[in-house]
């Protein structure tokens, strides 16, 4: 149920999103053919293209990898640990009086939770990285594709989306998609 009102508000979301797009994209045509221009040039990216084919991009993200592997690394390493102390609880079960046991019980249930908190952790902070990188780079992005629009004479370029987001374009034409041409301008402005 809740995920098909969180589908649903996305959707929604989305087709408002697209209807102001067109709603905008015609609204900025007619002003370029009342300033007195025959033709409105319209562009699409792929963003997410262009931090993975970029070099500098390519890099950020492996070291985004590296990062979550280490830490990937570390919340195993600890859960082999768990599991070694769930292990000898249940072997001296029998063997270990009450007390004891009981001590061993609070100690791998403290383990646990430290281990569940590190891991939320970890996570939050994934997120937070991915979050900065993204912000980064789609600064750099806009830069790059503006100069692109510049040379090209296009009036707007659109992002145009992925499966894993939102795709906002069903349809361009491939001379419409500067995609290459944006990793090729970010390349040379952000090494």
């Amino acid at each position: 149920m809740k995920k098909m009102f969180v589908n649903g508000l996305t959707k929604s979301v989305g087709a408002v999103f697209i209807a102001g797009m067109c709603v905008l994209c015609f609204s900025w045509q007619q002003h370029a053919l009342a300033a007195g221009k025959d033709s409105f040039r319209v562009g699409v990216i792929d963003p997410q293209t262009v931090i993975e084919k970029s070099k500098a991009g390519s890099r950020a993200l492996a070291a985004l990898k590296e990062h979550a592997q280490a830490r990937e690394t570390v919340m195993k390493n600890d859960q082999k640990e768990l599991e070694s102390l769930q292990e000898e609880l249940k072997a001296g079960e029998s063997n270990l009086k009450e007390e004891e046991q009981k001590r061993k019980q609070e100690r791998f249930a403290q383990k646990y939770q430290a281990w569940q908190k590190q891991g939320q952790e970890f996570q939050n902070e994934l997120a937070q990285k991915q979050k900065d990188l993204v912000q980064e780079y789609m600064k750099k992005i806009e830069e790059a594709t503006s100069a692109v629009a510049s040379r090209h004479g296009f009036d707007v370029v659109i992002d145009k989306g992925s499966e894993n987001t939102l795709k906002i374009v069903l349809f361009n034409r491939d001379g419409l998609d500067l995609t290459s041409e944006v990793v090729k301008e970010f390349d040379r402005r952000f090494k």
